[in-house]
């Protein structure tokens, strides 16, 4: 984290409806939290930047920018977890979501221990990868470098997210064999997995893209259907 270890994590509540930024405050402010509040999308940027917020939590539906904007916007610049909260439960908005950058999605109204649990579960997954210890993986033409958090194919720096980064060390950890949906979650996000999320297979579908896998017929991270994916070691 940003913060130094005796210092209370920082979050900025990005949230229109003035009522529900107050009492989300006051509730993390109670559980030990320092807090920030911002109504609308645009100062919600410059905010991310200047301040440095341990955790984001935003919403969709803002004034100026959307939740989307920001988040995609932020993502530029800011690498620590961004929590989004939405009214709506389609399932397109959870896909929006993940695929701008969001770690994780929390559907209104808000439950209290939900929103706490989901706060400490980012935070904590946030510090488990920073503190991982400088080292390089390679696989046929692919290098994975834990320390710069970068990925090269064919000596060609790849353009990957810290979600997807994350994925893809998880999977190269035990390369070769099969990790589940729910371990994958599990790992990654702190919570157990619900049977629906689908934020694992958006971020496997673009980690093929960028790796250059076919998405059709994939040979270097494989579907195992009704298990889950396998990274192929000896398909680079």
């Amino acid at each position: 984290m940003s913060e130094a270890a005796d210092q209370k994590p920082h979050i900025l509540v990005v949230e229109d409806d003035e009522s529900l930024a107050d009492w989300m405050s006051d509730y993390l402010l109670d559980n030990g939290f320092d807090i920030s509040i911002s109504n609308r999308g645009d100062e919600a940027i410059n905010l991310i930047k200047i301040d440095e917020p341990d955790i984001v939590i935003l919403d969709v539906n803002l004034p100026e920018k959307s939740g989307f904007e920001v988040c995609r916007a932020a993502r530029k610049f800011y690498s620590n977890p961004i929590l989004m909260l939405t009214a709506r439960g389609d399932e397109s908005d959870e896909v929006a979501g993940i695929e701008c950058g969001a770690n994780d999605y929390l559907i209104k109204p808000v439950r209290p221990k939900a929103l706490l649990a989901r706060v400490h579960a980012l935070l904590n997954n946030y510090n488990a990868t920073e503190v991982v210890n400088a080292q390089v993986r390679e696989f046929g033409c692919l290098k994975i470098d834990a320390e710069s958090r970068s990925v090269y194919l064919e000596q060609e720096l790849v353009d990957i997210s810290s979600h997807e980064f994350n994925l893809l060390w998880l999977l190269t950890e035990q390369a070769g064999t099969v990790h589940s949906r729910e371990d994958i979650v599990s790992q990654l996000r702190g919570i157990e997995y619900d049977g629906f999320n689908r934020s694992v297979d958006i971020l496997i579908s673009r980690l093929r893209k960028k790796l250059k896998d076919d998405s059709g017929k994939p040979t270097k991270i494989k579907t195992v259907w009704g298990k889950g994916y396998v990274f192929a070691p000896d398909a680079w």
